[in-house]
């Protein structure tokens, strides 16, 4: 049986995430808001730390201050155990006159950490996805292979693997092969309809990671990426490494309905209001009900939400919806949405099938359809939005599927 390893974790939360723009207009990816109350990170996060994993730096780079912000009010987990921190780690040039130039490059440049923790292990985890990961599940299942490296990945429909990076395996799931964006994928054995996605979740040891690491970073052809560079020239070595099978990861206290693989790059506008969308099902895949497995955020002292009537007879609703704290639905009505915190729906208003975030007013008899709402918005008494492309597209940015988003802080007037 295997004593407890000491593991070191590596959160990478310095991407752009230019495809998300307007909403990373003045946030990097990580800090975007989810679900009402949540940041893309808290899900990392919260995996990590319900892993029992509580020594965690978060690597940040472009527009970081909003998520340095979060970090330091939700999750300043430190106290009077040592080894227990979650740290932002600004870029700071330590290894010459250039920022981050890639995933590995990113660790490197950071490698003190690595050396003055003296780990078991070290994982890799992106900063950017929404998931649910029982850590320790793949941690142990490296342990039992005495892999030096464990990379993580998700069995997907063979004529979708096109799109990502996949790993080839042997009959024992070890990695034998990487292919990137392949026109023909290779299945994985025994299952001829699929292939392994990696997921760009890593664990690796230490030793060898930094070894590996230093070799990278005097490779001046190098684009200094782990999927790109690091890990082939370790397979080409004749590294021991294994893909851990993300499907078979059990989370303690599940629903039986949710999918035990539910694992979402919300990469651009659409595929993250798709993600966010699936919260309103009756019987979610991404199960944020569960006890056993919080997902953590940074609290917000506001009271409960509230449903008015108002004097006119119309009703204060929200049907298959989410409405958070402090928000007043005042004889408006929500439908299919997911309503942030501290917002204001007015009499007669309508929200469908839309995402506010926090602090969003909507006038009276404004309605809204298909839109994202950032922060710090009102819309006007009596606005239509999402119901007219070519008249909201003068005003407003539009996704290709017709979602309206509106900026955070925008001055919205109504058109004239």
């Amino acid at each position: 049986m295997h004593t407890r390893a000491r593991v070191l974790a590596f959160i990478m939360a310095g991407g752009k995430g230019t495809r998300l723009e307007p909403l990373t207009a003045n946030r990097s990816k990580p800090s975007v808001p989810f679900g009402g109350r949540y940041r893309i990170i808290d899900f990392v996060l919260s995996n990590m730390v319900n892993s029992g994993i509580y020594s965690i730096y978060v690597l940040t780079q472009f527009k970081s201050q909003s998520l340095t912000e979060h970090l330091l009010e939700g999750w300043n987990i430190g106290g009077v155990l040592p080894g227990q921190f979650v740290m932002p780690v600004p870029a700071q040039q330590r290894t010459g006159e250039h920022w981050y130039r890639g995933t590995a490059d990113a660790i490197f440049q950071n490698a003190n950490l690595i050396e003055d923790s003296n780990p078991d292990l070290v994982l890799v985890f992106g900063g950017d996805h929404i998931f649910m990961m029982n850590v320790d599940h793949m941690i142990q299942y490296a342990r039992t292979n005495e892999a030096e490296v464990t990379i993580a990945c998700i069995p997907v429909p063979i004529a979708e693997a096109h799109e990502f990076g996949v790993v080839q395996v042997d009959d024992d799931w070890r990695i034998v092969g990487f292919q990137e964006k392949p026109s023909n994928p290779t299945p994985i054995p025994g299952q001829p309809d699929k292939a392994l996605v990696s997921m760009g979740n890593y664990l690796f040891d230490p030793d060898l990671l930094l070894d590996s690491l230093a070799d990278d970073a005097d490779d001046a052809a190098s684009s200094h990426d782990f999927g790109k560079n690091v890990l082939p020239k370790l397979l080409a070595d004749g590294r021991k490494m294994f893909a851990y099978d993300f499907g078979q990861n059990e989370i303690p206290g599940a629903a039986d309905e949710s999918n035990p693989a539910y694992w979402r790059d919300v990469g651009n506008l659409d595929a993250y209001y798709d993600a966010t969308m699936d919260l309103r099902a009756v019987e979610p895949e991404l199960d944020l009900y569960n006890p056993q497995w919080p997902i953590r955020t940074a609290p917000a002292l506001m009271p409960p939400p509230k449903f008015v009537h108002n004097v006119e007879g119309r009703v204060g609703q929200a049907i298959q919806s989410i409405v958070c704290e402090g928000t007043i639905i005042s004889g408006g009505s929500v439908m299919d949405s997911i309503i942030g915190r501290g917002c204001r729906i007015n009499s007669f208003a309508e929200v469908n099938q839309s995402i506010l975030m926090d602090d969003v007013k909507v006038g009276r008899g404004a309605k809204l359809f298909r839109c994202i709402v950032d922060k710090h918005v009102t819309i006007p008494a009596g606005d239509r939005i999402g119901f007219d492309p070519e008249a909201d597209r003068k005003r407003f940015h539009i996704t290709e599927r017709g979602i309206v988003v509106i900026p955070k802080s925008s001055h919205v007037e109504l058109p004239s």
